[in-house]
């Protein structure tokens, strides 16, 4: 009897190439169960957690009672914040300013005045500048809510019991934590 037989199996029996599958998947397991690496850990050594502020901007938000609507926002406490689709937690609200909506309007001589928007389908319709605080893990590339860098531009998703819109970062400043 041949070790190697003129189809490749081994004694006759199993194929060289049966083998080499079977060593492939028995070195890629190895791979993953005895030396996982230590890239893509959560728990990361020596960072650094502060707390940060975020003002976000809401701009045209259409609701049916705007007032009440700034009434339930300045009396909450807390909202849930969704970055880039990734679910962050709650945050504190800080604090809620009622924007004026106004328009340009050009006068006899030449100047431009902003006065309030008459137009009717304003009445449902809110901008808001809300300050959220929350504690953020501080990269040389800036602060990280969750696994989210925030940065003036990034849309924030912010959701409570009766509400869900999206708005965008305005400002970021990172507080003391003596502050």
């Amino acid at each position: 009897m041949t070790i190697l037989d003129a189809k490749g199996r081994l004694f006759g029996k199993v194929s060289l190439l049966d083998i080499g599958a079977a060593l492939v998947i028995l070195m890629v397991l190895v791979g993953i169960f005895i030396f996982p690496g230590t890239g893509g850990s959560v728990a990361q050594v020596g960072t650094v957690t502060k707390p940060i502020e975020v003002d976000v901007m809401v701009r045209g938000l259409t609701v049916s009672d705007p007032r009440a609507f700034y009434e339930m926002l300045s009396t909450a406490e807390t909202t849930n914040v969704i970055i880039r689709n990734q679910p962050y937690g709650q945050v504190a609200i800080k604090s809620v300013v009622e924007l004026p909506r106004s328009t340009a309007v050009p006068q006899p001589d030449g100047s431009v005045v902003a006065l309030p928007d008459p137009r009717p389908e304003l009445q449902y319709t809110t901008d808001l500048l809300i300050t959220l605080t929350g504690n953020a893990t501080i990269t040389n590339s800036g602060p990280v809510f969750g696994n989210s860098k925030v940065k003036v531009g990034t849309q924030i998703e912010i959701e409570g019991e009766f509400y869900n819109f999206f708005t965008s970062t305005v400002g970021v400043r990172i507080l003391d934590d003596a502050a």
